[in-house]
């Protein structure tokens, strides 16, 4: 979903002439239903069987990105080259000192959803959920229903940070979406701590500064 997230973005601003900042709803979007329409499969699933089947998706999305077929759009093994915007309105800053903060209030905003919806009904019937499925589905909860929801919010969020990603590294090629990309985001994950929001700023900080 990173990866989708990137190349519908940079795909977008290289073909369409599209503005960078409207790629990113767009990429949310797209990855959202794909992630729903994941997650409905993935129903059947459960624990280390869940987790192997979106590695396995991990594992098979370079290759797909290099297909023939969409190589006059993906740029096939080449990838693309993506254009770095300028500050707007004329501002005396940087590129890079402009996408930094650009970054930082998208960043903020996605915090602050992901804060409201964990406290909104939906949000509690994740979490009931997540704490007893059984519990949860004699209270009434459709499980079916928030568990795809689960799969569809978290690979929108995923595909905006793709296409933050695209903007800022300036490129995108398939090599660059690989499972170690997938595994390293998952081990930041688990350091900083499943189910609690501000580890996700901890686990972003250890895989960006420990290989460093």
């Amino acid at each position: 979903f990173y990866a989708l997230g990137a190349y519908i973005s940079a795909i977008l601003i290289e073909h369409a002439g599209m503005n960078y900042a409207l790629t990113l709803p767009i990429s949310g979007i797209i990855c959202f239903a794909f992630g729903f329409l994941f997650g409905l499969p993935a129903l059947r699933l459960s624990g280390i069987y869940l987790a192997l089947a979106t590695f396995a998706l991990a594992t098979a999305m370079p290759q797909f990105l290099k297909l023939g077929a969409l190589e006059y759009w993906t740029g096939g093994v080449q990838g693309l080259v993506v254009t770095k915007p300028d500050a707007p309105f004329g501002l005396p800053v940087s590129q890079d000192v402009w996408l930094y903060y650009f970054t930082l209030v998208i960043s903020i905003a996605i915090y602050v959803a992901s804060i409201n919806l964990l406290r909104s009904r939906s949000g509690r019937a994740m979490m009931a959920i997540r704490d007893n499925e059984i519990a949860a589905s004699a209270m009434g909860i459709n499980i079916s229903l928030y568990k795809t929801l689960a799969f569809g919010v978290s690979a929108g969020i995923t595909g905006v940070a793709g296409g933050l990603g695209a903007i800022a590294v300036q490129f995108v090629a398939p090599d660059s979406y690989t499972i170690q990309l997938a595994i390293a985001l998952f081990l930041g994950m688990v350091v900083g701590g499943v189910g609690w929001l501000p580890g996700s700023i901890v686990g972003a900080a250890f895989i960006v500064f420990v290989p460093n």
